[in-house]
C-alpha cells in the first residue's frame, strides 16, 4: 500500500522517539520549563500529524478496495480486525468525518489540528458555509482555538436544539366493575350447540366476570354459561368484553409494540405460508406436466413400434407378392416354351429328332477347338521355316502348342508329349505353368545380354536383372554363350573378394616390411581374425609366426 508524505513530517516514529527521549534527557539534566513545555507541544504536534497521515492510508485502503486481497469482505471487516487496537471501525469513522471537515472548510482547514476539534463541526459538513463561518468564528476570538471554541462557534452559527425526552407512561387498570343481575334471574340457553339448548335456568350467584354467568338448573347442576349462549330479555347481558373508555386508549400506546410486532410476525408467515403453497404449486404443476410428456413419448414410442411392425409385415407381402409375380412370369414363358416345342413336333417327322443332341455337341466342341487353335502355333509353319535361333526355341513353341492343343481336344497322348517337350509333369496346371515360364525366356535373354552388354557392367547390375528371372536361372542360363557365362562368373568372383583361410598364399601387406616379396602359406586359423603363417625361407627351421588377416594379402607371384 503506497503512503502519502506529509510536509514537515518527522521522519519515522523512531526519530519521535528519539526526540522524546531526548527532551527527557534535557529535563533531567536541568528542569526548565520552556523546553519541556516546547517538546510536549512538538510531540502533540507529530501525534496529530501522523493520525492526518493514517487518515490518508485509509482513504486509499477504502477506495481502492485493497482490503480485498487479504480476503475481507467489506472494509468495516477490515477494520475491526486489523485496526481494533486503535479504536476499530467506530474510530475509524471519527476520523474520517474529520477529514470531510477539513476538506470541507478549504483554506481554513490547517486551523483544525486534531480529530477531536473537528467533532464538533460535523454536523455543519453538509453545509459548506455556515462550515466556514463557524471555523471563521472560532478564530476570531482565539487564533489557536480548542474543542470548545469549534463547538461553540457551530452552536451560535447552527443552534442545536436539546434532545426531547420520551416518556412513556403505563396504562392505568381500572377496576373491573361487576355486572348488576337481579337475583334469581330465569335465563333459557339458546346456543344450539350446548347439551342444555332450549333447557330454562335461574342465575342465583354472582357472576365471575361480565361474560359469563352461573346458571343453576332444574335438576340442581350448576354451570358456567357464556352471555352468547344465554337469552333473557329481562337481563342486559354484555356480549363480548368490554373495556372502560381509558384503558382502550391506553391499549395502542402500552402494547402497540407488541401489536404490531405481531402482526408484522403474522405477516410474515402469512406471506412464507403463501409462498410455500406457490412452490407446491408449482412443483405439482411441474411433476404434472412432466408425467403428461412422459405418457405422450411413450405412446408415440409404441406408436412408432406398431408402425415399424406394420411397415415390415407390408415389406414381406411385397417380397412374396414379387416373388409370386416372378413365378407367374417364369411359369408363362415356359408354357410358351412348351407350345413351340409341341408346335415343332407336329412340324417335323421323328426320326429327324435322333441325332439332335449329337449335332449340338459337335457344334460346342468344334468351335471350341477353333477358338484353341487361333490362340496356336501353326506346326506346319514350323516345317516350313524353322525358328532361326536354335533348337530350344522350336522344341519349346512345339510343347506350347501341343499344349493348346491337348487343352482344346482334350486329348491325354498330346498332354503327355507336351509334358515331355516342356520338361514337367504331364498335368494341366503343371504345364501351364512351365508354359508361363518359357513365354519370359526370350524377354530374360534379351535383357540379361543388354546388361552384359554395358562397359563397366558389375556383378549389382546383373543381380539387379537376373534376380527377377531365377526361377527359369537353367533355362536362361543354356540360352547364353560361354563368353557371357564366364563374364558372368568373374564379376561374382569381383564382388566376393577371397578370404585368407588355411592353405592361402600369402605375403606380408605393408610395402615397408622385409617380407613384403616373401611367400608364405597359411597352417592354422587362430580365431577370427588371426592366423599362422609358415615362410618358404624359413621353411626348414620349421618356424611359424602368428598374424592378423589384415596385416597379409594373396601371393602375387612376384619373385616368378
Amino acid at each position: 500500500m503506497t503512503t502519502q508524505t506529509i510536509p514537515n513530517l518527522p521522519a519515522s516514529c523512531t526519530e519521535v522517539s528519539s526526540r522524546i527521549d531526548h527532551r527527557i534527557s534535557e529535563k533531567t539534566s536541568a528542569l526548565d520549563y520552556a523546553n519541556l513545555n516546547t517538546s510536549i507541544q512538538e510531540t502533540f504536534t507529530a501525534i496529530d500529524r501522523f493520525e492526518w497521515q493514517a487518515v490518508n492510508e485509509i482513504l486509499q485502503m477504502r477506495e481502492q478496495q485493497l482490503y480485498l486481497q487479504a480476503g475481507y469482505k467489506n472494509f468495516e471487516e477490515y477494520c475491526q480486525r486489523e485496526l481494533y487496537a486503535w479504536g476499530g471501525y467506530r474510530r475509524i469513522n471519527q476520523l474520517l468525518g474529520a477529514k470531510k471537515v477539513i476538506d470541507a472548510v478549504g483554506e481554513l482547514g490547517g486551523h483544525i489540528k486534531n480529530e477531536r476539534q473537528a467533532r464538533p463541526l460535523l454536523r455543519l459538513v453538509k453545509e459548506p458555509e455556515k462550515l466556514k463561518q463557524a471555523v471563521t468564528l472560532a478564530l476570531k476570538d482565539n487564533p489557536s482555538p480548542s474543542v470548545s471554541d469549534f463547538a461553540a462557534a457551530a452552536n451560535i452559527v447552527v443552534p442545536q436544539l436539546p434532545r426531547k425526552r420520551q416518556s412513556i407512561q403505563e396504562p392505568l387498570v381500572p377496576k373491573i366493575q361487576e355486572p348488576v343481575v337481579p337475583q334469581k334471574a330465569i335465563v333459557t340457553v339458546s346456543q344450539q350447540s350446548h347439551p342444555r339448548y332450549g333447557e330454562e335456568g335461574t342465575i342465583e350467584a354472582d357472576a365471575p366476570n361480565r361474560w359469563q354467568q352461573i346458571v343453576t338448573f332444574a335438576d340442581g347442576e350448576r354451570l358456567l354459561i357464556n352471555n352468547t349462549d344465554l337469552d333473557a330479555p329481562s337481563v342486559p347481558f354484555p356480549r363480548e368484553r368490554t373495556y372502560p373508555a381509558e384503558y382502550s386508549e391506553a391499549m395502542p400506546s402500552a402494547g402497540g409494540y407488541a401489536i404490531a410486532a405481531l402482526e408484522e410476525q403474522h405477516k410474515q408467515e402469512l406471506e412464507r405460508l403463501s409462498q410455500e403453497l406457490r412452490i407446491g404449486l408449482q412443483s405439482e404443476a411441474t411433476a404434472r406436466a412432466e408425467e403428461q410428456v412422459i405418457e405422450q413419448i411413450q405412446s408415440l414410442q409404441n406408436l412408432y413400434r406398431q408402425q415399424r411392425e406394420q411397415n415390415v409385415q407390408l415389406q414381406q407381402r411385397l417380397d412374396e407378392m414379387e416373388s409370386l409375380r416372378q413365378l407367374e412370369i417364369e411359369n408363362q414363358r415356359l408354357q410358351q416354351r412348351i407350345q413351340e416345342l409341341e408346335r415343332a413336333v407336329q412340324q417335323h417327322p421323328v426320326q429327324q429328332w435322333g441325332n439332335t443332341m449329337t449335332q449340338q455337341a459337335t457344334k460346342v466342341l468344334n468351335k471350341q477347338v477353333k477358338q484353341a487353335l487361333e490362340k496356336t502355333i501353326d506346326l506346319r509353319s514350323l516345317a516350313v521355316e524353322p525358328p532361326k535361333e536354335n533348337a530350344q526355341e522350336c522344341l519349346r513353341l512345339m510343347g506350347m502348342a501341343l499344349k493348346n492343343l491337348a487343352s482344346a481336344m482334350n486329348n491325354s497322348q498330346a498332354l503327355e508329349a507336351a509334358a515331355i517337350i516342356l520338361g514337367t509333369e504331364p498335368t494341366r496346371y503343371a504345364i501351364a505353368y512351365r508354359a508361363e515360364q518359357l513365354e519370359m525366356l526370350p524377354q530374360a535373354v534379351s535383357e540379361i545380354r543388354a546388361v552384359l552388354a554395358k562397359p563397366g557392367c558389375t556383378w549389382q547390375d546383373y543381380w539387379a536383372v537376373a534376380q527377377e528371372y531365377e526361377v527359369i536361372k537353367a533355362d536362361y542360363w543354356a540360352e547364353l554363350t560361354t563368353e557371357e557365362t564366364e563374364l558372368i562368373a568373374a564379376l561374382e568372383i569381383a564382388s566376393h573378394p577371397p578370404v585368407i583361410q588355411v592353405g592361402s598364399i600369402v605375403a606380408y601387406a605393408d610395402p615397408y616390411y622385409t617380407l613384403y616379396n616373401a611367400r608364405g602359406e597359411v597352417v592354422e586359423e587362430l580365431g577370427e581374425e588371426e592366423v599362422l603363417v609358415a615362410w618358404d625361407h624359413w621353411k626348414n627351421e620349421g618356424r611359424k609366426i602368428r598374424y592378423f588377416r589384415n596385416e597379409l594379402r594373396f601371393w602375387q607371384g612376384e619373385n616368378k
